[in-house]
């Protein structure tokens, strides 16, 4: 039996997810927004209209779990353990592109021609326009709340996205979770379809669906591999990401393999290996944001 822990990703069906081959990958070309010229006059020159064009990059990252057997250990407990090592192997992977994912959310992307420029969520033309306060809807730091989660919407739909065809995520701790069941709204039957307290899980509100995750960045410091969006959570605080379907790419080199050899190196003892190759990033930061929750 495998110990507790998380067993899958739980982000990459939240996600695109493309293949690409190389070094890098150019996710989209992106065309920015241009405004129509309004004509004054008969026989006027010919107005030109400037496009504004741009990159959006990923880069690949390696992955590998390994685990060895000797025959020893497989007659002492009477069982084959290959599968269950395959499976906890498996379970490090999944969480691994949850990782990814969440690192692509919040790090430093890459944009240009050559992938050479840096993006960050909290860019430039962004400010701090992709983040809700911790004190929204209260005068003191709160956790998740409607306010919280009708700021957030605000935000896409002030920056265009189509909500109609566009899925909505959020990945929340189970402090967020707890935090939505003390929310009398959350709750209500006169605002959900189904009884929420009948299985005690809120899965969508607000058009959010919600996704369980205790990795995302929280309590002072953040999971191995993740970049900080220039600012990093106080102790007591977690960054909870909100994003579209459309605002995340997961792009994929190779996927995962497993494989079982016999290491004669190490006394014919048996590995068994698993490996992949992925990477993430943002597609565009306006379809992305995060909320801070104490």
């Amino acid at each position: 039996m495998l110990r507790l822990q998380q067993s899958s990703s739980r982000l990459q069906s939240s996600v695109t997810v493309r293949p690409f081959l190389g070094k890098a990958a150019t996710v989209v070309e992106q065309f920015g927004q241009t405004a129509a010229v309004r004509l004054n006059a008969r026989h006027s020159d010919t107005p030109i209209v400037s496009t504004p064009q741009d990159r959006r990059w990923v880069f690949p990252q390696d992955y590998v779990w390994n685990e060895l057997t000797d025959e020893q250990d497989l007659l002492r407990m009477l069982i084959d353990p290959t599968s269950s090592y395959a499976q906890g192997g498996a379970a490090a992977m999944g969480r691994a592109i949850d990782d990814e994912i969440i690192s692509g959310l919040f790090g430093s992307n890459k944009t240009g021609e050559n992938g050479s420029t840096d993006a960050g969520l909290l860019s430039s033309y962004n400010s701090g326009s992709q983040v809700i306060p911790v004190n929204t809807g209260s005068s003191v730091s709160t956790g998740l709340n409607i306010a919280k989660l009708r700021a957030a919407k605000r935000l896409l739909l002030q920056a265009e996205v189509d909500i109609d065809n566009d899925l909505m995520f959020m990945a929340i701790t189970a402090k967020q979770h707890d935090d939505l069941l003390n929310e009398a709204q959350a709750i209500s039957l006169d605002y959900n379809a189904t009884p929420v307290l009948v299985n005690g899980k809120i899965n969508a509100f607000m058009g959010f669906n919600f996704i369980h995750s205790e990795r995302i960045p929280g309590g002072g410091s953040f999971n191995a591999g993740i970049n900080a969006p220039g600012v990093t959570p106080a102790a007591g605080q977690n960054f909870v990401p909100f994003w579209t379907m459309s605002g995340v790419c997961l792009g994929k080199w190779n996927e995962m393999k497993a494989r079982v050899s016999i290491r004669n190196d190490k006394n014919d003892a048996t590995q068994v290996g698993l490996r992949m190759t992925l990477g993430a990033t943002r597609i565009e930061e306006q379809r992305c944001g995060y909320i801070i929750c104490a």
